[in-house]
C-alpha cells in the first residue's frame, strides 16, 4: 500500500520564523550560518499582477536557487519522525512524498487502518506546519496483489482530503504503476509518446543532417527509453517487443 502526498504550492507556504528555528534547534545553525540563511529568507514576498490588481502577498523559500528545495527539505524533515513511528516508510522527491507500507491480504485491513492512523497524524502535522496537501495529486494506490473486492474501497483521509483508491494505476515521478505491477501501462505511455515524437520528426528529417537526425533522436526518444529502464526487468515478452 503506497500513498502519494503532494503539498499544495509547497514552497510558497513555508513559514520563515518556523524555518529559521527548525534550522536552529534540528540542525544546529547558529551564528554566522544561521545569520546568512535569515538574509537569505527575510523579507521575500511574491505577489501577481494582472489588470492592474494585486494578489495577495505570500511569503516563499527562494525559487530557482539551490537552497530553494534544500531548504524546503530541512524544513519538513520532522515528517520522516511522525511516519516511522506508525513503522511505515517515507521517500521524498521535493514537495513529493510516498508513504508505503508492505502487507499481505490477511493483514490488509489492519494495514489500512495503520495507513490511516499515520495519514491523521501528518495532517496534525501539516497543520502545524502551515502546509497543505494537493487533493488532486494526493492519491491510496495498492500495488502488488489482487485486493479482493470486499476489501477494494478503502481508503484514509488527511483532515478534508480524502486519499481514495486511485484505480488500477498511480503515477510516481512519470512512471505509470499498475497494481499488479506488469509495468503495461508504463509501456504503454512511453511507446505512445515515442511514436508520437517519431511523427513529428519524420517531417523534418529531410532537413536535417545525420548527426543533427541523432541528436534529436537522443533528446526527445532514447531518453524516454532509457528514464527508469531498470523497472523493465522481467516484464512479459510481448511488452518488451514493443519497446524494441
Amino acid at each position: 500500500m503506497m500513498g502519494l502526498l503532494d503539498f499544495s504550492a509547497a514552497f510558497d507556504w513555508v513559514d520563515h520564523s518556523l524555518l529559521l528555528k527548525r534550522l536552529q534547534l534540528n540542525f544546529g545553525f547558529v551564528d554566522t550560518v544561521l545569520c546568512w540563511l535569515t538574509f537569505f529568507v527575510t523579507g521575500r514576498t511574491q505577489q501577481i499582477q494582472y489588470d492592474g490588481q494585486l494578489s495577495p502577498t505570500t511569503s516563499v523559500v527562494p525559487q530557482g536557487s539551490v537552497l530553494g528545495p534544500l531548504l524546503f527539505v530541512l524544513y519538513t524533515a520532522e515528517l520522516s519522525q511522525v511516519v516511522t513511528a506508525h513503522g511505515l516508510t517515507l521517500h521524498q522527491y521535493a514537495d513529493d512524498y510516498q508513504i508505503y507500507i508492505t502487507t499481505s491480504i490477511i493483514d490488509a485491513l489492519a494495514s489500512v487502518s495503520r495507513f490511516a492512523g499515520c495519514i491523521d497524524d501528518v495532517a496534525v502535522w501539516m497543520s502545524a506546519s502551515r502546509l497543505r496537501l494537493n487533493p488532486t495529486k494526493t492519491k491510496n494506490p495498492m500495488a502488488g496483489v489482487q485486493v479482493p473486492s470486499g476489501q477494494d474501497r478503502h481508503s484514509a483521509c488527511a483532515g478534508s482530503v480524502n486519499l481514495s483508491q486511485s484505480g488500477n494505476t498511480a503515477r510516481d515521478l512519470g512512471v505509470f504503476i499498475d497494481r499488479s505491477l506488469t509495468m503495461s501501462d508504463h509501456v504503454a505511455a512511453v511507446c505512445r509518446a515515442a511514436f508520437l515524437q517519431l511523427r513529428q520528426l519524420r517531417r523534418i528529417t529531410h532537413s536535417l543532417t545525420v548527426d543533427a537526425a541523432k541528436s534529436l533522436l537522443q533528446a526527445f526518444i532514447t531518453c524516454r527509453l532509457d528514464c527508469c529502464n531498470s523497472l523493465f526487468s522481467g516484464i512479459m515478452d510481448s511488452l518488451f517487443r514493443r519497446l524494441q
